[in-house]
């Protein structure tokens, strides 16, 4: 038995990728977006030092909050329009409140509108 599966272009893939197109593609737009959202918060969430726990100043990286925060105001921005107002209300509101504990966070403050996202939401402060 064989462990790839030929693949329309020729390409070896692995046993089940058939399987995970098919999967994949019964998955709403909506709900693919919604989820790297949410990884995303999660991320920058704990980057900006809010997770739960003792350690929650060990893993504070401001760096990579920043690079997390802006990952996901570009993503909430560009795909407002096609996942509808009930979903972005709730992502914004979420990039908001990461962008504001980003603020707090950081020992430097950034001028107004040149913080993590800023450039695609508009200033927070």
């Amino acid at each position: 038995m064989s462990s790839t599966d030929e693949t329309p272009a020729g390409i070896d893939a692995p046993v089940g990728t058939d399987q995970a197109t098919r999967d994949i593609a019964q998955v709403a737009a909506v709900e693919v977006i919604t989820t790297a959202a949410v990884h995303l918060m999660s991320a920058a969430a704990v980057k900006c030092g809010l997770a739960e726990g003792d350690d929650a100043e060990e893993l504070k990286d401001l760096d990579e909050a920043r690079k997390l925060i802006t990952a996901l105001a570009a993503l909430v921005v560009a795909s407002a329009p096609d996942i509808g107002n009930q979903h972005a209300r709730s992502l914004r509101d979420g990039l908001r409140s990461l962008q504001l504990a980003f603020r707090e966070a950081s020992v430097i403050p950034d001028a107004a509108g040149e913080g993590p996202g800023e450039k695609y939401t508009g200033s927070v402060v």
